[in-house]
């Protein structure tokens, strides 16, 4: 690739790094918020480097295109073709560049989930008392545990509350409370599903917390039980700050 071309798709990708991750905060669409202070770090490398090119490029502009004209006798281009053309395919390196300066993918969201396997939950077998709050505030994850690990049954009857995004069903039936978990990255997304009975869907991706005791089926506390809810209330809510967590919500102040 020309020099020229080298400097600007090093900018772009620069901006497009600071863009994404200091202006703004479409970078938590991909990655761990703990992950930010190295992009931006990244992006302003990148500006660096391409500075530094474009600098020596222009201090060395009399000897490049000196020695451009002094082919040798067995130089490739006497073949016919011009081999210092940029190769067509070394244009699709700007597309990344530009996406995250104008159109940044959207976020993981319902789409994902219902095109993956659900996130295996650990096994555990010891498990603290439940606090005596009602509704009781629980991640998913730590739901689905209690109804298929807790022997002693005490997630029985309680009311719980918890937080997330709808997926609907890819049949049609029913609908799911989602979290997708980042350990690092979207590469390595993983969702957890809970599944909802006793309410009619709301639109896809919407975030909401819902109240509700557990959904009966098979046998409490074993791998037979059904990870589910019977809803009573659903409320629609904004997207928390550690969406790609699977914890409490943290609201932002509306």
């Amino acid at each position: 690739m020309k020099r020229p071309l080298q400097v600007i798709l090093l900018a772009l990708s620069g901006l497009g790094l600071l863009h994404s991750s200091l202006f703004t905060d479409l970078c938590l669409r991909y990655v761990k918020p703990g992950m930010r202070p190295l992009l931006i770090v990244s992006g302003a490398l990148l500006l660096v480097l391409a500075v530094a090119e474009a600098w020596s490029h222009h201090g060395s502009d009399g000897t490049d295109e000196h020695a451009e004209h002094q082919a040798s006798p067995d130089d490739d281009s006497h073949d016919g073709h011009d081999h210092s053309a940029v190769p067509r395919v070394a244009w699709l390196l700007f597309l990344p560049a530009l996406s995250l300066l104008f159109w940044a993918p959207p976020a993981l969201g319902a789409y994902t989930a219902s095109r993956q396997p659900p996130k295996a939950v650990a096994q555990q077998r010891h498990f603290d008392p439940l606090p005596a709050a009602s509704p009781l505030p629980m991640t998913l994850t730590d739901f689905t545990t209690r109804v298929q690990q807790d022997r002693r049954q005490v997630i029985k009857g309680r009311s719980i509350q918890m937080t997330g995004f709808v997926t609907p069903d890819k049949r049609g039936d029913g609908w799911y409370l989602t979290r997708i978990i980042f350990t690092c990255c979207a590469a390595d997304a993983q969702s957890v599903q809970v599944r909802v009975h006793g309410t009619p869907a709301p639109a896809a991706d919407t975030w909401v917390s819902v109240t509700g005791t557990w959904h009966p089926g098979g046998t409490l506390g074993t791998r037979s039980a059904p990870v589910a809810l019977d809803v009573r209330t659903v409320e629609k809510v904004p997207k928390p700050w550690n969406a790609y967590k699977d914890a409490l919500p943290l609201i932002p102040s509306r």
